[in-house]
C-alpha cells in the first residue's frame, strides 16, 4: 500500500502519521564492500570476514552505519508517491542514533513516521523519523530523523 503526497496540504493531513514500510532489502557482503569503495572507508570490522569472525562477538562482518543511512530514500519512494513534484532536496539530519549491528547477509527494512510538515521558502520541509529494523531482531538497527525539501509544481 502507498500513500500519495502531491502538495504541501496533502503532506500536513498526513503529519503524526506512519507512512509506509518498505520491502526488505538485502545487506549482503558484496554492497557492504562496494560502500567501502565508494567511500574509502574500509575499516575491518565491514569489509574482514575473517578477522569479524574470530574479534567481532556477532562472528560476522557488519554494515556501515552510513550505508544504512544511504539506503533511507529509496526505501521511502517503495510506499510514498511523490505527485507534481519538480524536485526533492535532502536538507540533512536532526538525529542518527545506531542502536544494533547489521551482520552482512541480513535484512532490514525501513519504517517511517511523517514527524513535520511545514511551508518553507516555497517548498514542503518535511521532518521524517525512520526506523530500521533487522528481520529477526527486536531491536532496530538505528533510527534516523531526515530533514528533506519538496518542490512541487502546483504548490
Amino acid at each position: 500500500m502507498s500513500v500519495t503526497i502531491g502538495s504541501i496540504a496533502d503532506a500536513q493531513a498526513r503529519e503524526g502519521e506512519e507512512l509506509g514500510v518498505s520491502n526488505w532489502i538485502f545487506v549482503d557482503q558484496e554492497r557492504i564492500d562496494r560502500f567501502a569503495k565508494s567511500t574509502d572507508d574500509f575499516q575491518w570490522i565491514h569489509v574482514d570476514p575473517e578477522r569479524a569472525k574470530a574479534e567481532l562477538p556477532i562472528g560476522s562482518t557488519i554494515a556501515h552505519g552510513f550505508l544504512l543511512i544511504s539506503l533511507i530514500p529509496a526505501a521511502v519512494d517503495q510506499f510514498v508517491v511523490w505527485k507534481n513534484l519538480d524536485r526533492a532536496i535532502n536538507y540533512g539530519l536532526n538525529k542518527v542514533r545506531f542502536k544494533n549491528m547489521v551482520p552482512s547477509g541480513s535484512r532490514v527494512r525501513i519504517r517511517s513516521k511523517l514527524m513535520s510538515a511545514r511551508k518553507r521558502a516555497g517548498a514542503l520541509q518535511a521532518i521524517l523519523e525512520h526506523t530500521m529494523e533487522i528481520e529477526g531482531e527486536t531491536k532496530a538497527a538505528c533510527v534516523a530523523e531526515t530533514i528533506s525539501m519538496y518542490f512541487f509544481s502546483d504548490d
